[in-house]
């Protein structure tokens, strides 16, 4: 799957997953390596990780950064409010955020992204940052790009 963009840091960024994902369909694995490379690759952020969809709620997945909230139910925070929703979250001020739920009180902004396939939803990519209006637009694709990837690696040969 290819992904077009204009940014250059973001374009070796998703070259680097695309690379990495290549030959392995395994979500879990990969979405390991996702959370390594993200955390160790964006500026000022202090997690990176994923939810999955289980049942009627959201189950902590691969992650890196500190303890985090195990279980979080459908519509509930910034992480179920984006799955319900099927769209991304970009939070300038998680503070402002009604019923934000804080794993870490050293999170200030936060984005969230629904990891499609078709029409299911599989979970979400959660990326937290003890900046205020951390995010940008370039981050949201580029965090949209790297979801997309990660969920067209689940069908690659």
């Amino acid at each position: 799957m290819q992904v077009h963009h204009t940014d250059p840091g973001r374009d070796a960024l998703l070259e680097t997953l695309e690379a990495v994902f290549a030959g392995e369909r395994d979500l879990v694995a990969n979405a390991a390596n996702m959370a390594a490379l993200l955390f160790q690759t964006l500026p000022d952020v202090n997690w990176a990780g994923f939810y999955f969809l289980r049942g009627s709620e959201l189950v902590l997945g691969p992650f890196q950064g500190r303890v985090a909230c195990v279980r979080i139910p459908l519509g509930r925070g910034v992480c179920g409010t984006a799955a319900q929703e099927r769209r991304t979250i970009v939070v300038p001020d998680v503070h402002e955020f009604p019923g934000h739920i804080a794993c870490d009180a050293a999170s200030r902004s936060e984005i969230v992204v629904p990891l499609l396939q078709g029409a299911t939803l599989l979970g979400v990519l959660d990326i937290d940052s003890p900046i205020v209006n951390r995010f940008s637009d370039d981050d949201r694709l580029l965090c949209e790009g790297a979801a997309s990837l990660l969920v067209g690696a689940l069908t690659q040969p």
